[in-house]
């Protein structure tokens, strides 16, 4: 690692010592994680959480309450006992944005052929990464399995160029283990994560410096990956969480963050090539 990026890195890391914090998350669908001890329960609720997770927070937690509500006290025994007519009938009147009820039944019937054929999502995921070699291509092979042939709003696979923000903020929950991250998928590797590049990552990213691309897609996801992983080649997401605080929460402005990005980039111009 040259100065400039020990420089930087140096900052990022004071960053995460104040930010990455329980008490800081909130509002955010990752709170709904913590309900659940059992990695199987844990992994059915952030399946849920991250793929409504788009729009509105106040919407998105709205929403995310209401599905898990449905599958309370366990997300794992409601969806192999459910399918998709049940859930059907559950969610009939459910909206959130694009999103309606049947797409919620659809994704949690996917769940349970997933988990009735790997016997978790994990395992999907674990068995898919022994066999693609990669964890990304390990993503796209679970989503395919859960969308059974029928594309959903819920649902992004990264062989069609997207970002997968939602797919990938669920492995970060998973794959990571600290204060703010649970846990659950300790088969998986946490060097191999994307960056989750939402809104507001993919301005940090633009102030840091990290990318010069226009369009916020799976390889701009990739590119910003590699510049991180040059500050934290173990742990390339580590930084995520304390940065999106920034915009989301009402008492951490962005705008204070960006400028400060801006004004180190200048120094510390860290290259993606």
């Amino acid at each position: 690692m040259t100065p400039r990026h020990k420089r930087l890195a140096l900052y990022l890391e004071e960053l995460y010592e104040r930010c990455n914090r329980r008490e800081l998350v909130s509002p955010d669908p990752l709170q709904f994680l913590y309900r659940y001890e059992a990695p199987e329960d844990r992994e059915i609720a952030a399946l849920v959480a991250s793929s409504l997770a788009y729009g509105r927070v106040a919407t998105i937690l709205k929403s995310v309450e209401t599905v898990l509500g449905a599958l309370a006290p366990s997300p794992r025994a409601a969806v192999e006992q459910g399918g998709e007519t049940r859930w059907r009938e559950t969610f009939a009147s459910f909206r959130h944005r694009f999103t309606d009820g049947a797409d919620v039944a659809a994704l949690l019937d996917g769940a349970r052929r997933v988990v009735s054929r790997w016997g978790s999502l994990g395992g999907c995921l674990i068995s898919a990464r022994r066999e693609c070699g990669s964890l990304t291509g390990a993503l796209d092979f679970l989503i395919a399995a859960l969308e059974n042939g029928r594309p959903s709003s819920l649902l992004c696979r990264p062989q069609r160029g997207s970002a997968c923000k939602r797919h990938f903020l669920m492995l970060r929950w998973l794959v990571r283990r600290d204060e703010v991250d649970p846990g659950g998928w300790d088969g998986l590797d946490p060097a191999e994560l994307t960056v989750p590049l939402d809104t507001h990552m993919y301005a940090v990213c633009r102030s840091l410096r990290f990318t010069r691309r226009r369009a916020a897609d799976l390889k701009t996801a990739q590119e910003v990956t590699q510049a991180f992983a040059r500050l934290s080649p173990r742990d390339p997401t580590r930084y995520d969480f304390a940065l999106t605080r920034f915009g989301i929460r009402a008492d951490m402005e962005q705008e204070a963050l960006l400028a400060e990005c801006r004004a180190r980039s200048t120094k510390e111009r860290v290259e993606t090539k």
